[in-house]
């Protein structure tokens, strides 16, 4: 398969070459950093979360970079593909000699790249992955975290909305990744408390082995009429779009992974769909004039290779970054990977103009879920709109 390589620093060559054994990647001038995911292939619409991240660093190191050093950011495309990612993970690593690696796409390859990394005591810090493993099992692989809230803190969340909003008519199903487990199905059933009779279906979704149209179309012909989707990319385009064949109008909870792929869907389909949110949309009216959006806006057009400054996506990898930065300053002028993770797994950031306000990215020793609150909104006209205000996302 072939990889693309997108360098921030052009000398990053010369950052591996130059540094010390003890403390990998780091020169007087320089930290070298590294990350996989799919700049190609069916997933390849993740692209916008890593040039995000990669203008903000652009942004950060012609304001003279973290404490005297610049940011040599690599990015190695794995086109969606777990052993390309754990391949790519290797290589940046040991040939490249990256100090830690940042925003690493996916569950499933987030999952099988610190496996590599962990006896290594390598650093995968603010992985673009939800699952809750990443900050439940920190004890095991204690160089590795996530960033966002996990698909059963969602799950969690939508559940509180239909008891608030349908709750005598809610006739609720849930389509769900096989990888997601039972997980996700009790925390639904978990806030759903006494009214467990609202949940009619949980349906099991397995790329490998499932038909979801016809799913979909049995979960329809169930007299479903609330849907959660915890699905990505095609197999979240793919339901969407059958419902809308069917003629079928369920009230939709998109899942984080499955409103990244909303632009794909039908938007007759996903008209009034629920999700939730942590970064700015600059798509939202509500963030028109907003300075964050503003500055992601001036970034973007300035320093991003090939990124939608109207994307949700590029802001969101621009949050992300903004906190490796906070984390990266706040281990001095020498930094060390131990050092990086304890700034990591002792934050208090309340300032990032990237997030919805109000969140809070707050991290201990023994807390490793990064963000713990969400936004929710609602799809109007082919764009979302906020709803409500924050709410808890704690898994």
């Amino acid at each position: 398969m072939k990889l693309v390589v997108l360098v921030v620093l052009l000398a990053t060559a010369p950052v591996a070459l130059a540094a010390s054994a003890a403390n990998p990647g780091v020169t007087a001038k320089a930290i070298a950093i590294g990350s996989s995911g799919p700049l190609t292939g069916e997933s390849g619409g993740a692209a916008g979360l890593l040039r995000g991240a990669d203008a903000y660093f652009r942004y950060v190191n012609a304001r003279g970079g973290v404490n005297g050093r610049k940011i040599a950011f690599m990015i190695r495309d794995d086109a969606g593909d777990v052993a390309q990612a754990v391949e790519n993970a290797r290589a940046l690593v040991e040939d490249d000699g990256v100090f830690a690696l940042f925003s690493v796409v996916g569950e499933e390859a987030t999952v099988a790249v610190r496996d590599y990394t962990t006896p290594r005591r390598v650093p995968v810090v603010f992985s673009a992955a939800r699952a809750t493993t990443l900050g439940r099992d920190y004890r095991r692989f204690p160089y590795t975290i996530g960033y966002a809230p996990p698909p059963v803190a969602e799950a969690s969340v939508y559940t509180a909305h239909v008891l608030a909003t349908d709750r005598k008519q809610a006739k609720v199903a849930v389509l769900y990744d096989v990888g997601e487990g039972s997980a996700l199905v009790a925390a639904i059933r978990k806030r759903l408390g006494a009214n467990q009779k609202l949940l009619l279906k949980a349906v099991p979704y397995d790329a490998a082995t499932s038909d979801v149209a016809t799913q979909v179309a049995q979960l329809r012909e169930s007299g479903v009429n609330t849907l959660l989707v915890f699905l990505r990319g095609a197999g979240a385009v793919e339901a969407v779009t059958t419902a809308n064949r069917l003629g079928w109008r369920p009230q939709l909870y998109l899942g984080s992974a499955a409103a990244a792929s909303v632009r794909s869907m039908p938007q007759r389909a996903v008209e009034g769909a629920i999700s939730a949110v942590v970064a700015k949309d600059p798509a939202t009216s509500t963030w028109a004039k907003d300075p964050g959006v503003l500055l992601a806006g001036r970034i973007a057009t300035k320093y991003a290779k090939r990124a939608d400054a109207t994307d949700a996506g590029t802001v969101a990898g621009m949050a992300a970054a903004y906190s490796f930065v906070d984390a990266l300053t706040k281990t001095g002028k020498t930094p060390t990977r131990d050092g990086l993770m304890r700034a990591v797994t002792h934050m208090n950031e309340a300032s990032n103009p990237f997030l919805l306000p109000g969140i809070r990215v707050r991290t201990t020793p023994t807390s490793r879920f990064p963000i713990s609150q969400v936004g929710l909104q609602r799809r109007q006209a082919a764009r979302w709109v906020l709803v409500g205000g924050l709410q808890p996302a704690a898994p």
